[in-house]
């Protein structure tokens, strides 16, 4: 298992030196259990590089079959909610909205008002502006529709909201404060699904006072990696392009 998890979408080839430094198990051991590895197809080798074997791929299937997308996801909304002290939550987009799919609330007194089900605007917000940066027929209508003032923090300037949109897809993850409502801040990163098509918006919330643009920042790593496994879980595979904060 923990040769296993030393791969990952960002890192799907390793080295055996590599997978020894992610795994600090002696050089024989790893030596010989990457070797049965590659034996039994549950790794497979290209030159002097390891990657995931395509069998795993066998046992996948049915491991996903009849399991809910929100089921798998689960777990990882939980862990970075117990991680990060905050809510954490995933956003959809539906009838030019973003919705509130999945959400694992913080065990903190004071929270943002958000459930399962919570309707909002895909203009304001971290997570409106990945469900933007990944979808431009969807983002075209958005700045042609006219954007509403939410807060004194709302982009209401098309040019400037595109400007946003296009940094959000250039770092791979978006921080945002006071947008929709003052006080209010939240982080985001995409989610992508089995054809490297956008699947939603990961997104930790909170007020900002407990939340201010340098604890953003500081989680950005653990978002990421939250995001990624979730990628991961769904068979969800990176677009060609990449992500650049990857």
């Amino acid at each position: 298992m923990l040769i296993l998890e030393s791969f990952s979408l960002i890192r799907p080839e390793l080295t055996l030196a590599e997978i020894r430094r992610a795994t600090a198990m002696p050089h024989s051991t790893v030596q010989r259990l990457v070797t049965n590895m590659v034996q039994e197809g549950v790794l497979d080798r290209r030159d002097d590089r390891f990657r995931i074997g395509v069998r795993m791929a066998h046992w996948a299937a049915p491991a996903r079959q009849g399991l809910d997308y929100l089921e798998l996801l689960a777990p990882v909304l939980r862990r970075l909610r117990d991680e990060l002290g905050e809510t954490a939550c995933i956003f959809r987009e539906s009838q030019g909205n973003r919705v509130c799919v999945a959400i694992a609330e913080t065990r903190r007194m004071l929270r943002r008002a958000v459930e399962v089900g919570s309707i909002m605007p895909l203009h304001v917000g971290s997570a409106g502006r990945v469900l933007l940066g990944w979808n431009p027929e969807l983002a075209e209508r958005v700045y042609q529709a006219g954007l509403r003032s939410f807060t004194d923090q709302t982009i209401t300037d098309a040019e400037s909201l595109v400007a946003e949109v296009a940094r959000t897809r250039t770092d791979g993850f978006s921080i945002t404060t006071g947008e929709r409502v003052s006080g209010a801040s939240g982080l985001s990163a995409p989610i992508f699904g089995p054809q490297a098509e956008l699947y939603g918006a990961l997104t930790v919330m909170g007020p900002t006072y407990r939340m201010p643009y340098d604890v953003c920042a500081s989680w950005i790593e653990p978002l990421l990696a939250a995001a990624e496994e979730a990628t991961r879980l769904i068979g969800g595979s990176i677009p060609p392009e990449g992500i650049s904060a990857l």
